[in-house]
């Protein structure tokens, strides 16, 4: 079998248009990928969303609801309080009138201070609750009352009167009258939103737990993990309670399938075994024919090639995955068939590419492929089958083609050659088999966590790619 190789980087020569697993993933929107969040994610945004919204909307209600009361009540108040200060110190003795403003000053924190020509004010027009209150202090204490935020630099609430002709302020805190303002509000809707937020990541959690479960458990079987994919049958829903109890019986089916299955197979190759050795035997011994001979040999050595395949394909689904070399691999897998001489195989591989499988299960994937493109991907006008073998290393996974330069395969039948018992055109048809070779391939390189695809080439043949995950040295 002439056999070249080569270390250069490969370039994936003759690539296939476009190469299946060299291709990024197509760019979501930004719609679709907020739409793709999660489940987790989405509950809570909703969940946020209704709680936040009512929470605005309560708010809302609630300062509509209590802007007029609030409005008409501080007014009263700051009325009453500049009323009464008038008529106290405009009947009071003038003697006893500076103990009175003195008393006022410790006492109430009220101060009363003559309204100079030159004093600078700003007036109360802070919101419209400020400017209501406002107008009903004007309508209680006469059109000419001036309201102030602030008189010459000093803040506070201000209210300009008269006692007996003469301008005076009046000077108040202001908290006295605005004890739920902005602030407070701010402060209170920040304290509940992030209770609320809280609550809702915490119902989001137990609501998306079972299907977090449900999740794990459904991989798990996928992989062929039965007995690790057992969901916990006494929940507290009646809904999570039955999916987990029809999930559980549903995986114990599947493994007494699956294990139903593999004995199957496995009884009917071994019992196989017996009559073809004795086939054989007899053969050897009764037929003169040298010929005839030589032709029940090569049937009876094809059917023990086809016991062989069953049993590949029965073999269990567990596999204990190490770093392995390619390079050993692929070699290995040249060395067995070097006395075939209607191959041709060009190996292309950096040095030293280490990927995360099975040894025995990748050999076998290898061997498999180089045996389908030699049985049906011989060039045309030749008996020989030319073979490429190339990697290339790419971020955290390992790409891997094995191609030939035969016919190739329709289109339409791409898809299905990897499934079992499948037979493609009679292009690649030529010899007999059991339709299993693929198969095994595919559901090996699966079990490795890998990707297996079939595509045609742009100059003709079938290429096979494998994308398996990169071992770190």
């Amino acid at each position: 079998m002439p056999f070249s190789r080569s270390t250069q980087p490969p370039d994936f020569p003759d690539a296939t248009s476009p190469a299946p697993l060299e291709l990024l993933p197509p760019k979501k929107s930004m719609v679709r990928s907020l739409l793709a969040i999660n489940m987790f994610w989405r509950t809570f945004i909703l969940l946020a969303v209704l709680l936040l919204g009512s929470m605005l909307a309560w708010l809302k209600t609630m300062r509509e609801l209590e802007f007029e009361p609030r409005a008409l009540q501080t007014a009263q108040q700051i009325a009453a309080l500049v009323n009464l200060s008038r008529a106290a110190l405009q009947y009071a003795d003038p003697i006893a009138r500076v103990s009175l403003l003195k008393a006022m000053a410790e006492q109430e924190r009220v101060r009363i201070a003559p309204h100079e020509p030159s004093d600078r004010y700003v007036l109360l027009d802070d919101d419209a609750l400020d400017r209501r209150i406002v107008s009903a202090l004007e309508s209680r204490l006469g059109a000419g009352t001036v309201v102030a935020s602030a008189v010459n630099g000093e803040p506070g609430l201000w209210v300009g009167f008269t006692i007996n002709g003469d301008p005076n302020w009046l000077q108040t805190d202001r908290e006295r009258f605005n004890p739920g303002g902005g602030r407070t509000w701010l402060v209170w809707l920040l304290t509940t939103g992030g209770v609320s937020l809280a609550g809702a990541a915490l119902i989001a959690g137990l609501i998306n737990r079972p299907l977090k479960r449900l999740l794990i458990a459904t991989s798990r079987v996928r992989e062929g993990d039965f007995d690790a994919g057992q969901l916990d049958e006494g929940g507290v829903t009646g809904e999570i309670r039955e999916v987990n109890i029809g999930f559980n019986r549903m995986a114990q089916r599947l493994a007494k399938i699956e294990q139903d299955r593999v004995v199957m197979l496995a009884g009917i190759s071994h019992d196989l075994r017996t009559p073809l050795a004795r086939l054989r035997l007899e053969t050897e011994m009764s037929v003169a024919d040298t010929d005839a001979r030589a032709h029940m040999v090569a049937d009876i050595e094809q059917l023990d090639r086809i016991i062989d395949k069953f049993l590949d394909y029965a073999r269990p689904d567990h596999m204990d995955l190490k770093p392995v070399s390619l390079n050993k691999i692929v070699d290995a897998c040249c060395y067995a068939v070097r006395d075939h001489e209607d191959m041709h195989i060009n190996v292309q591989l950096p040095e030293q590419l280490l990927v995360m499988s099975d040894a025995t299960e990748l050999a076998r994937v290898l061997s498999n492929l180089l045996e389908n493109a030699r049985r049906y991907g011989k060039t045309p006008g030749t008996d020989v089958a030319d073979i490429d073998i190339v990697a290339k290393g790419r971020d955290e996974w390992v790409l891997i083609k094995v191609r030939d330069r035969g016919p190739g395969v329709s289109e339409s039948q791409l898809a299905d050659l990897a499934k079992p018992f499948f037979r493609g055109d009679t292009a690649r048809t030529a010899a007999t088999g059991a339709g299993l070779g693929l198969s095994i391939v595919d559901t090996a390189i699966l079990r490795m966590g890998g990707v297996f695809q079939l595509a045609n080439t742009r100059s003709g043949g079938l290429a096979a790619h494998i994308k398996l995950r990169r071992a770190l040295r």
